[in-house]
C-alpha cells in the first residue's frame, strides 16, 4: 500500500460502512449511551471477551457501579468479586484505581480529551481512541484486533501485525477511509471485523466493501492478517494445601505482582507438623494467555482441635467457608476445587 495514496480515492468506503452500520448494528446495552464511563467499562470487559460471554458481566459490575464515584468509594474487594468471571484481574485493579485518580485529578469529571484518557490507569490507545471517538467526536481510530484484520485484507497490506509499530501503521490506513462521524465508523469497523470479517470463514459475500477488497478480489483472504511473531506459552508449576477443618479452610491473598493479582488463594506452603495431615493430592492443568498452569492442591485434613485452634489464633491466615466462600474471589480452578471438595 502506497502510503502517500490520497484519502479522497477511499472516503465512499467508510461512507458505505456508516450506512451498513445504520441498518446492522448490534443492539447492545452500551450502544444506548454515551457516557464515557459506561463505554470505558464496556471497552475494558470486551477487550477479552466475547460480547455474548461478557455482557451479564457488563451489566452486573454497571447495576452495581453505577458511576466514577460508586466505583472509586468501592473496596478492592467486592471490585474484584464483581469482576468474577472476566480473568484478568489487573484490569479490574486499574480500573478501580483510574476511577479513584478520576475523582482525584479530574474533580469526578471523565476526561473528553484522547491524551487525558490515556492516561488514566490501565488505559491504552485503542480504549482512549473508542471512548474519545465515541463519546465526545474524537478523530481517532480505535484499532485493534478486528481493525488489524479488516484493513490488512481490504488493502491487502502484508505489514506485520506483531511489528511494534502495527499500531501507528494501521492507525494511517484507517485515516484513508474514515468518516467524519469516527464514533460510528469505530463501531462499525468492531462489528464488521467480529461479524463478517471474522478471523477464519470470513463470510466476504454478506461484506458491504467486498468490491472495493483487494485481498478478496485476488482470492487471497486466508493471506491476511500476516503475524509472523508468535508468543511461546510459558508453563508454570503451583503447589498449593487446603488446610481445612469442619467446613472452614485457611486462605491467604495474592500480591498484584503476577498473575491472579489481588485474589484469595490456598496457602503455597505449611509446616512440617501440618504435613503430617495430608491425606491426598489432586493434579490440575489450566490455561492462562501465554501461560500453562500445573497446579499441584494437597488435602490437608486437620484432625486435631488445638493444632486447628492454633492456627486460627494465630492471626497468620485468613478463614474461609464452604457456606461462604463465594463472597471471596479465587481464580478458576481453586474456586472448582472448593466446589468439587463440598460435593465429597
Amino acid at each position: 500500500m502506497e502510503k502517500n495514496s490520497n484519502s479522497s480515492d477511499f472516503q465512499h468506503i467508510g461512507n458505505t460502512l456508516l450506512r451498513w452500520y445504520k441498518n446492522n448494528a448490534r443492539d447492545l446495552p452500551f450502544r444506548k449511551t454515551t457516557d464515557p464511563y459506561k463505554i470505558w467499562i464496556c471497552e475494558i470487559v470486551f477487550q477479552q471477551t466475547r460480547i455474548n460471554q461478557g455482557l451479564n458481566h457488563y451489566n452486573n459490575f454497571i447495576k452495581r457501579f453505577p458511576d466514577v464515584k460508586t466505583l472509586a468509594e468501592a473496596d478492592e474487594d467486592e471490585v474484584l468479586l464483581h469482576w468474577k468471571g472476566l480473568g484478568y484481574y489487573s484490569r479490574a485493579i486499574n480500573i478501580h484505581k483510574a476511577a479513584k485518580q478520576i475523582m482525584t485529578d479530574y474533580q469526578g469529571v471523565f476526561p473528553s480529551e484522547y491524551e487525558g484518557i490515556l492516561k488514566l490507569k490501565g488505559v491504552g490507545k485503542y480504549t482512549a481512541a473508542a471512548v474519545s471517538s465515541i463519546c465526545f467526536n474524537g478523530k481517532m481510530p480505535a484499532v485493534d484486533g478486528n481493525f488489524y484484520r479488516v484493513l490488512s485484507r481490504f488493502f491487502a497490506d502484508d505489514f506485520d501485525i506483531s511489528n511494534s509499530r502495527a499500531f501507528n501503521y494501521f492507525s494511517e490506513l484507517a485515516t484513508l477511509i474514515m468518516p467524519e462521524k469516527v464514533g460510528d465508523f469505530n463501531q462499525a469497523m468492531m462489528d464488521l471485523g467480529s461479524e463478517i470479517c471474522k478471523p477464519k470463514n470470513p463470510l466476504c459475500g454478506e461484506c458491504p466493501v467486498d468490491t472495493d477488497c483487494i485481498a478478496f478480489s485476488l482470492d487471497k483472504i486466508s493471506s491476511f492478517p500476516v503475524k509472523t511473531k508468535k508468543v511461546k506459552a510459558e508453563n508454570l508449576q503451583l503447589t498449593y494445601y487446603f488446610v481445612h477443618r469442619n467446613g472452614e479452610f485457611l486462605i491467604q491473598q495474592r500480591k498484584d505482582d503476577f498473575i491472579w493479582k489481588k485474589l484469595f488463594e490456598f496457602l503455597p506452603e505449611i509446616s512440617e507438623e501440618l504435613q503430617s495431615f495430608i491425606k491426598g493430592v489432586k493434579n490440575i492443568n489450566h490455561k492462562l494467555t501465554h501461560k500453562n498452569l500445573s497446579i499441584e492442591i494437597f488435602d490437608v485434613e486437620v484432625t486435631s482441635t488445638s493444632v486447628w485452634e492454633a492456627l486460627k489464633d494465630s492471626n497468620q491466615y485468613l478463614i474461609s467457608d464452604f457456606e461462604n466462600f463465594h463472597e471471596k474471589s479465587f481464580p478458576k480452578p481453586l474456586e472448582n476445587y472448593i466446589q468439587n471438595s463440598l460435593k465429597d
